[in-house]
């Protein structure tokens, strides 16, 4: 065959847009290793992604980045300004999939002759399609589950009549599992096929494969032929649980040669069948009676997988497939770990792999905490050992839940066997704690469905912690201990000895872990990489300390709620900055999905927990010269203190400093002693002094633990009634540090200062704020830079008290700190001595790497100069991406305690342009001029004028009761629409489910989050039924505006470089 090689100049790549459940960080490290793949080759690269947050949308990677929304119209100019002759579909996930597909229904690539590099659209949309998907398997003989792909509802109800209940519901076209789930009985069926079908274009009845389990391919393919397995892996749970939401190992445990070669060679078949050029992923059912399998599903892109595979094995997955999509054969590329092999060989572990996720159901009141075939979780961590009890309890320990290792998990789980019947976020909690009760091996694999192997290894542990309890700690157990996964902390507390009295045993024992090395051949051939795990399972290092003392780079570990890809920024900004100066970087972190999990980006990269236990071992075997600990979010901030008290020296501000930040206490006395003004506050040491302190400043006030990020277990309280359940709240996140309750200050501004301070003195700060009043959790905030409401006094004043907390603290490196006004009254609300999520934003839309200057900073090697943050041409409006859809049962009303999964940030020559571009990069879409409004009495007149120029526009306006009433008083038709509650038609959810309003704008009365309320009724609908929906008056008052300027006309699309690097020189 002629082989055909990529000989054009620019290619289009399309990113995923904002984090969220389902579609996470993996698609920052796939999308940046393409891009690396063809600046490599000398290509031009062109991206679209509004994620700020992003490696990819730093200067030093694609040529031309917009931080546009990711929708076909932004796509489809930016194809007619750039002119590409290529484009890659495989690295945005789902979003950037579905959009090529898109692209080439409407004829637009065709049009304006941009070639699909790698797998072919007719092969990605048989692999999308679910009839065609299983239509083409059958040719070639490879079983899928019985099913029916359905467009409506009634095609749903006589698909599951003639399959039979239970059954299970997919959708075509969606990521993560999105309005999938097993349905029990018709009725079910019909609410959650018109869910789903809101969604996709298609929905897929399927036989339910109770009990079955369930293994992934990762494939990779070249235009000749020539296909690898790459890595397969094991799902722990058994069907029925998502691939994202269970417990992953690699390799598979649990098959056999022969299954394993059988499963290998129907994928290999596979990605021949659908001529797939590049990698893809493909699922398989096996049923562990008889060894009957089905295929489930094939990703012909990078996927969540993908990124877990990449990192399980070192083999570069990305960047080998957007190579293949270039015409390269496998043989062609080389293996950038060994350095002399090529990329044309299966990679062998002679290591265990252990992926856990991380869910953050416990922040969003009333959610869901069952797991099943739609994904919930927000993050994972994966782990490497030498056993599988050492992998699966060092991820534990990485989860950041409180835990070290299984033995220590803080919640008390009443009913164990409830919870591994039917699966929630603690299932893996609930089976240790059921085998300590005494349940048996065989019990567990009857209510789990989890294969004997594991639940035996798990079983084993509780034994281990019996020998603990009971037995001298001698040489022989602490070793085996070590080796099965228990933390010094916990051993220390069952002895009732300090951590550092185990640690000394420990090494006079000598019983320390190992540094081993990943080399993706077993040792066959020498690693010229440096990607490093630790293990007990071991008598020698693989290789010797750095040469040159290093500094240590501590990541962010799994995402969650409040900590995203943008410490993943920070981290890996921080790591290049570092080799830029000569120094040799050092990344401890252990989460598969990020950037800097990628060996390339450090000189040596530790695959580790961020314990202090880990650290410690990592620090004393490097000999490391200094640690970063103020750019990887709360967790790697949260170590500063223990190691400064050991003796590790700490680049950056004194870690006496960030404890008198963090302490709510200490933070605020310190800001009385500097006369900054606060709200008024007061240390809670019972629940009478909290209700005396409300009764004396006034309701509401607001519970504020210390050292936490995100607000977890923040609250707003309205009444003594619920007080007394906040602080029990407060106490469990943060038994060792005192709670304050401050006054909480309604209707006032909120704003802050991201900057970079050298021994006390601002080296660069840049002021935004929030369009949200405050009550809006920072995250969660619309945030504008600059600011475009705010008075010079205000600004200045701001900027004043900056220096004067600045100077106190003896700040160097990044800091943040964020104030409310009123009245022009200013108080500070809080202050970090760290880099904050904002950094990425304040970096890009000013054009200067806060972090790069805050690691010259810390190293003593900046060079003073004047840097413009305020006085700009152009405005930037970050917005945050929630995941509410996948949380069933949460209130969609942001407040005090972070709920947002990630964020988008879009750059305009105006602020309503600026703002309207984010609000649409967060998915949204309005296809019709129709609004439905249910506005609080004390929002209405405020969003009267904007409401009156819509109607004068034609637009189609519903309204509930006393909106109705409102608006007919001041002259507004509307259609009066019943409440979700009432029997009269129509009503809301008429209204709603059949998909006659476009737009929603919902404002309670009050923060409460009360559930079952009509308004939440409302909320929930829009949001289960993929309705933009607005629950804040601010945000509904400026996308009031939008709609009546910008709505259906065609915005300008510019690029990050265009607007921001050349305006400013």
């Amino acid at each position: 065959m002629k082989i055909q090689r990529y000989k054009g100049k620019k290619i289009l790549i399309l990113g995923s847009g904002g984090l969220r459940i389902g579609q996470a960080g993996e698609f920052d490290y796939s999308g940046s290793q393409a891009i690396k793949a063809l600046k490599e080759e000398k290509i031009n690269s062109v991206l679209i992604n509004p994620n700020i947050a992003t490696i990819q949308t730093d200067a030093n990677l694609a040529d031309e980045i917009y931080l546009q929304p990711l929708n076909l119209d932004t796509v489809k100019r930016v194809i007619i300004k750039e002119k590409p002759d290529g484009i890659l579909l495989g690295f945005g996930g789902q979003t950037a999939l579905n959009l090529g597909l898109d692209l080439e229904e409407k004829g637009i690539l065709k049009k304006y002759k941009v070639a699909v590099l790698g797998t072919s659209i007719a092969s990605i949309r048989q692999t999308e399609d679910r009839d065609l998907f299983k239509a083409a398997l059958a040719k070639i003989k490879i079983k899928t589950p019985l099913s029916f792909a359905v467009k409506t509802v009634a095609g749903a109800l006589q698909a599951g009549e003639k399959i039979g209940y239970p059954i299970m519901l997919r959708s075509g076209f969606s990521l993560g599992g999105l309005g999938s789930g097993k349905i029990t009985h018709r009725e079910i069926l019909e609410q959650r096929a018109q869910e789903s079908l809101a969604t996709a274009p298609q929905i897929l009845i399927e036989e339910y494969l109770f009990g079955w389990k369930e293994f992934e391919y990762e494939i990779v393919r070249d235009q000749c032929g020539n296909g690898l397995t790459i890595c397969n892996m094991e799902n722990m749970d058994a069907m029925g649980i998502h691939t994202g939401e269970s417990i992953v190992v690699a390799p598979a445990q649990t098959l056999s040669n022969e299954q394993h070669q059988l499963l290998r060679n129907m994928a290999l078949q596979v990605a021949e069948h659908f001529n797939i050029i590049g990698e893809c992923n493909i699922q398989f059912a096996v049923n562990p009676k008889n060894g009957d399998y089905r295929v489930i599903e094939m990703n012909a892109r990078l996927s969540r997988s993908s990124a877990l595979a990449s990192k399980a094995t070192g083999y570069p997955l990305a960047f080998i497939a957007t190579k293949l999509a270039l015409g390269y054969q496998l043989y062609e590329i080389k293996n950038s770990v060994t350095q002399v092999t090529s990329a044309y060989f299966e990679p062998a572990l002679d290591y265990i792999v252990v992926k856990i996720p991380r869910w953050d159901t416990h922040k969003l009141k009333a959610a869901e905490r069952t797991i099943g075939t739609e994904m919930k979780s927000v993050g994972e961590v994966m782990a490497i050992g030498r056993s599988f009890p050492e992998a699966l309890q060092k991820a534990v320990g990485m989860l950041n839940k409180g835990a070290t290792c299984l033995m220590d998990y803080p919640e008390k789980i009443d009913n164990p066997r409830k919870e591994i019947q039917f699966a929630t976020d603690r299932r893996l909690f609930a089976l240790y704690q059921f085998f300590k009760n005494g349940g048996s091996i065989s019990q567990a694999e009857r209510l789990s469905q989890i294969n004997f192997w594991f639940l035996a290894q798990i079983h084993q542990l509780t034994e281990l912690e019996r020998q603990l309890n009971f037995r001298k700690l001698n040489k022989n157990l602490l070793c085996q201990l070590k080796q099965a996964g228990f933390s010094d902390s916990f051993i220390a507390k069952t002895k009732n000895k300090s951590i550092k009295q185990i640690r000394a045993l420990r090494l006079r024992y000598g019983i320390t872990p190992f540094v081993k090395q990943i080399d993706t051949l077993a040792g066959e051939f020498a690693a010229q990489t440096n990607y490093l795990y630790l293990s007990y399972h071991a008598i020698e290092h693989d290789i010797s300390p750095a040469k040159r003392r290093p500094i240590i780079v501590l990541g962010s570990g799994p995402y969650s709620i409040g900590s995203s890809v943008e410490f993943d920024w920070c981290a890996v900004n921080t790591s290049q900055t570092l080799r830029r100066l000569n120094e040799t970087a050092i990344i401890i972190n252990s989460n598969p999905e990020t950037v800097s999990t990628d060996y390339d980006e450090s000189d040596r990269l530790y695959f580790e927990q961020l314990t202090f236990e880990r650290v410690q071992d990592i620090v004393d075997f490097e000999s490391a010269k200094g640690i970063i600990v103020s750019v990887g979010g709360q967790i790697a901030n949260n170590l500063a203190v223990p190691l400064a008290k050991e003796g590790y020296h700490l680049l950056g501000t004194d870690p006496i400093f960030i404890d008198y930040a963090e302490n709510r206490e200490k933070f605020s006395a310190l800001l009385n002693t500097l006369n900054v003004d606060q709200p008024s506050w007061e240390r809670i040491t019972s629940l009478s002094k909290a209700k005396s302190f409300a009764a004396k400043v006034g309701y509401p006030v607001l519970i504020r633990p210390s050292y936490i990020l995100s607000g977890s277990a923040m609250n707003v309280v309205f009444d003594p009634e619920s007080l007394d359940q906040h602080l029990q709240a407060a106490a469990h996140v943060s038994q060792d540090h005192p709670v304050v309750i401050s006054k909480f200050v309604q209707e006032a501004k909120e704003l802050e200062i991201d900057g970079v301070a050298k021994q006390g003195n601002i080296v660069i700060e840049a002021i935004s704020e929030h369009i949200e009043n405050a009550g809006v959790h920072s995250g969660d905030a619309t945030v504008v830079l600059p600011p475009q409401k705010l008075y010079l006094e205000t600004i200045r004043r701001t900027k004043s008290i900056a220096r004067k907390i600045v100077k106190a603290l003896h700040i160097t490196g990044p800091f943040n700190i964020q104030f409310i006004a009123k009245n022009n009254d200013i108080q500070v609300i809080e202050c970090n001595l760290r880099a904050s999520r904002s950094f990425p934003f304040v970096s890009k839309v000013t054009g200067h790497n806060f972090i790069q200057i805050a690691t010259e900073v810390m190293l003593n090697k900046h060079h003073a100069k004047h840097y413009e943050t305020l006085e700009l041409d152009y405005v930037g409006v970050k917005a945050a991406q929630f995941s509410y859809s996948r949380l069933k049962g949460s209130n969609p009303v942001a407040q005090v305690e972070m709920a947002s999964t990630g964020e988008v940030a879009c750059i305009a020559e105006d602020l309503v342009e600026a703002f309207y571009k984010a609000w649409l990069a967060t998915d949204q879409n309005i296809a019709e001029k129709k609004l439905l409004l249910s506005v609080a009495d004390s929002y209405k007149i405020k969003l009267l004028p904007w409401i009156k120029q819509l109607d004068d526009q034609g637009w189609l306006i519903y309204s509930t009761e006393g909106t109705h009433q409102f608006l007919s008083q001041h002259g507004i038709a509307s259609y009066f629409v019943n409440k979700t509650s009432e029997a009269k038609k129509p009503n809301i959810r008429d209204l709603i489910t059949q998909r006659k309003v476009s737009t929603i704008i919902n404002i309670p009365s009050s923060m409460t989050g009360l559930q079952q309320t009509d308004g939440f009724l409302i909320r929930r609908l829009a949001i289960d039924h993929h309705i933009p929906l607005i629950t804040n008056a601010q945000i509904a008052l400026i996308i009031l505006q939008c709609l009546v300027s910008l709505w259906g006309k065609e915005l300008p699309v510019e690029s990050w470089q265009s607007l921001v690097l050349k305006k400013n020189g």
